[in-house]
């Protein structure tokens, strides 16, 4: 059985991954490799699509291949989401969850609630997601991760 601490320990490896990736973002090189092996270590594409909507794209909603999440997470001049700007090299310091609450499986875990991305000023951006993890080799990894901004009048 998948334990509540195994997915906020998925959440929390999620959370210092996205801030690495923002502080690799002057060296190319070493933030596109440390990407790729984030995507490996964390979704699960070996494994089939993953349901991926991020919270910033209009046109390429939803985003099923590593190199379509790649794109998202540090664009680039061969991104394959023309619209993407990369959004995890924002950078971003601090990333933190807060669940609404977490259903919890044999093999399989979903987490709904609000994560917060603090930029260098220090100022947060609240972000609605939910974040299905599938147990595989001991591992908790992300077949779909959805991510929207608060509805607002």
């Amino acid at each position: 059985m998948i334990t509540k601490e195994q997915v906020v320990t998925a959440q929390s490896e999620w959370g210092a991954g996205v801030v690495r990736i923002g502080s690799l973002k002057n060296n190319r090189k070493e933030c596109e490799s440390f990407t790729s092996d984030f995507l490996d270590k964390l979704y699960s594409f070996e494994n089939g699509p993953v349901l991926f909507k991020p919270t910033k794209c209009a046109i390429e909603q939803f985003r099923p291949t590593k190199a379509e999440a790649e794109s998202y997470f540090i664009a680039g001049d061969d991104r394959a989401c023309k619209e993407d700007k990369g959004f995890a090299i924002n950078p971003w310091t601090k990333v933190r969850f807060e669940n609404s609450n977490i259903i919890l499986e044999e093999n399989r875990a979903i987490a709904m609630g609000n994560y917060y991305f603090t930029d260098l000023n220090g100022d947060e951006a609240k972000v609605e997601y939910t974040f299905g993890y599938k147990l595989s080799g001991g591992q908790l990894k992300i077949d779909l991760h959805h991510s929207s901004f608060p509805y607002s009048i």
